[in-house]
């Protein structure tokens, strides 16, 4: 079995009660070292030897001696610790078999949706082979968007909102401009 050192770290973390109460501290707002001590009963040196251990596996930003809770960073981790075990390797051709299910199943033969998959893997298929509509390099408005997205189902909406919440898409605050997102490679 591997160990993975991030998850040891977190684990190592949150098995102190005072670590956890310091955490909980926190999730209420920022603080320094002296109103967490004070708050939580504790000596000073005990609560900066639990923060120093909080910052270092990026649980606590500290910014001019305040302590800040780092919440995404404590969710990515308890995530990634609670996540189920998944197979080590899928072949490629597995994964293209899974994908050509996915796809018959949610699609009618004109290419349009039967309906949006709930969110999970077959809505990430499915979004993938719509994101196809879209080139890279080239800009579009909410109204080009829609369209385009129109041609697949009738709630634009929620399409857009799921392409650009997976970072398939990407937008401009006010939503005037779109654009496709060029995967990351590895």
């Amino acid at each position: 079995m591997e160990t993975n050192p991030e998850i040891l770290a977190f684990v190592k973390a949150m098995s102190s009660a005072e670590r956890l109460r310091i955490v909980g501290v926190l999730a209420r707002g920022r603080a320094t070292q002296a109103q967490i001590a004070e708050q939580l009963h504790l000596p000073v040196r005990d609560v900066f030897n639990h923060l120093s251990f909080l910052v270092h596996v990026n649980a606590v930003t500290e910014m001019d001696g305040v302590y800040d809770l780092n919440e995404k960073a404590v969710e990515a981790l308890a995530r990634r610790q609670f996540e189920g075990t998944r197979p080590a390797f899928v072949s490629k051709q597995e994964k293209q078999e899974d994908v050509r299910k996915v796809l018959k199943n949610f699609l009618n033969a004109d290419g349009t949706l039967k309906q949006i998959p709930p969110i999970g893997n077959k809505l990430l298929i499915i979004l993938n082979f719509i994101v196809d509509a879209f080139a890279f390099d080239t800009d579009y408005t909410e109204k080009e968007v829609n369209t385009i997205l129109r041609r697949f189902h009738v709630d634009t909406a929620a399409l857009r909102r799921y392409l650009v919440d997976h970072k398939l898409m990407a937008r401009e605050a006010d939503g005037t401009k779109y654009w496709r997102v060029k995967a990351d490679v590895v």
